[in-house]
């Protein structure tokens, strides 16, 4: 009985899991935005090779 009390105090692996969610999270967040990004800077670089073809 006691070992049963001991496992519903017992806390740590709620603990771990948000700590899981939270990483989670943030790595959705910084893939997403590291979309956007490369996105942004493949078009920028479309325009500089498109300028520089047309400079020739």
């Amino acid at each position: 009985m006691s070992f049963i009390r001991k496992f519903r105090r017992d806390e740590d692996g709620a603990t771990a899991i948000e700590y899981g969610l939270i990483a989670a999270l943030i790595a959705v967040a910084a893939i997403s935005a590291m979309q956007g990004l490369g996105d942004s800077v493949g078009n920028t670089m479309t325009k500089a090779s498109t300028s520089m073809d047309d400079a020739l």
